[in-house]
């Protein structure tokens, strides 16, 4: 295929070298400074959680009060230089080895069914490496949606015919990466997943006319998926009928809420959970939610709220100044993933959907699920610094600043 426009022009020798000390040299830009003060702000706030919700499972399993805590931070050391190095990268990086990061995703993806694989509450999604865990979806998901960008660049002539808008990027492209993702039975991953090919696709551009489509069939698969899982049909008729088996499906929801509902406006206090005693499952990972309500109350979870709003509206300024349609399609897709996810996570202990068992994003328990939207958020930087130097050639000035 031929050279894309933010391919071309002259380049000098080393221009694609990686400088750690650029990235944080970000001038007056508040779009890079909002990114990385939000970000930092969430790793924060979730260590301090994870400590405080996995401290009594973690001194059961014998690891200490801090066993999920030290774990955690070490994945968040290593996080965050991974984050910085991503942000580094020009994004001529990201374009050039986007099939190639989407092969590699889908080939450890495919490792869950090996001997490496193990199951995780009926979930086949994880590979273990003696006492290495990973959950290689996470990874698949950023190597989606930087591949869906690459594909609608190069096919930006051909966009708005439903053919070329489909083909490859859903087919066969997103259903092999979903595919994959489901045969081990983690819809929660792959209804995220979904979503983030659509947002990437709905802010690269393609026509309502295919979205529509899309989203037709990818309503339909859902409903087929459910239907057959007797497993799926039970959630969804206890979440339907308000989770009344209190010693059966209903056991995790209703404690969620229990604990959500018993911090009342201020919370019990940092450290302060009753339902952290092995009363609720999963607390500081899928339900830390209800740990930070009923811990910081009210305050503290529109805290948490507020904070996913704001990256939200950031990451949409980064969309408004992103240099072409790669910029676009990945922005948005990732903005889709972490904060759609962060708000179906937040929808499942609230109650307003079934248990889904996706993790809220940097702040739940996770390392690869923490690492993957760290790197995230670095390709969001790359694309957000390349938009400003964009702005800089262009000469896209108001009042002497760069807008």
């Amino acid at each position: 295929m031929a050279a894309t426009p933010a391919d071309s022009g002259p380049r000098v020798p080393g221009q694609a070298r990686i400088h750690l000390g650029s990235v944080l040299r970000t001038g007056t830009d508040g779009t890079i400074i909002a990114l990385y003060s939000i970000t930092f702000l969430l790793v924060g706030f979730g260590l301090i959680m994870v400590l405080s919700s996995s401290s009594i499972t973690s001194y059961l399993a014998e690891q200490g009060f801090f066993g999920g805590f030290w774990r955690q931070a070490t994945f968040a050391i290593i996080g965050i230089p991974l984050m910085l190095i991503a942000a580094a990268m020009p994004i001529s990086f990201w374009k050039r080895w986007a099939w190639v990061l989407l092969g590699l995703g889908i080939a450890l993806q495919m490792l869950v069914f090996t001997p490496l694989g193990i199951e995780v509450y009926g979930n086949r999604n994880w590979i273990q490496i003696g006492s290495f865990g990973a959950q290689p979806s996470e990874a698949l998901k950023l190597a989606l949606v930087i591949w869906v960008g690459t594909v609608l660049l190069r096919k930006e002539p051909l966009l708005g015919q439903m053919k070329h808008e489909i083909i490859p990027v859903v087919v066969p492209g997103a259903l092999i990466a979903l595919g994959v993702v489901l045969l081990g039975r983690d819809l929660g991953t792959v209804l995220i997943m979904a979503a983030l090919v659509f947002g990437a696709m709905f802010f690269g551009g393609v026509s309502g006319k295919s979205l529509a489509v899309i989203a037709a069939g990818g309503a339909l698969a859902v409903v087929f998926f459910v239907v057959t899982s007797p497993n799926r049909m039970q959630r969804l008729f206890g979440h339907a009928t308000g989770n009344t088996d209190y010693s059966g499906l209903g056991w995790q929801p209703l404690h969620g809420l229990w604990a959500l509902a018993g911090g009342g406006l201020f919370g019990v206090g940092l450290g302060g959970s009753k339902a952290k005693w092995s009363w609720l499952p999963a607390a500081d990972n899928d339900y830390i939610f209800a740990i930070i309500g009923e811990e910081l109350g009210l305050i503290g979870a529109l805290l948490v709220i507020v904070l996913f709003i704001a990256l939200a509206v950031v990451m949409l300024k980064v969309i408004s100044g992103a240099r072409d349609r790669f910029g676009k399609a990945v922005v948005g897709g990732i903005l889709v993933w972490i904060v759609g996810q962060a708000f179906v996570n937040i929808g499942v202990v609230i109650g307003v959907f079934p248990v889904l068992g996706v993790p809220l994003p940097l702040i739940s328990a996770g390392g690869t699920a923490l690492i993957a939207c760290l790197i995230a958020i670095g390709v969001v930087i790359s694309i957000a610094r390349d938009g400003v130097q964009y702005r800089a050639e262009t000469g896209a000035v108001d009042g002497g600043k760069l807008i």
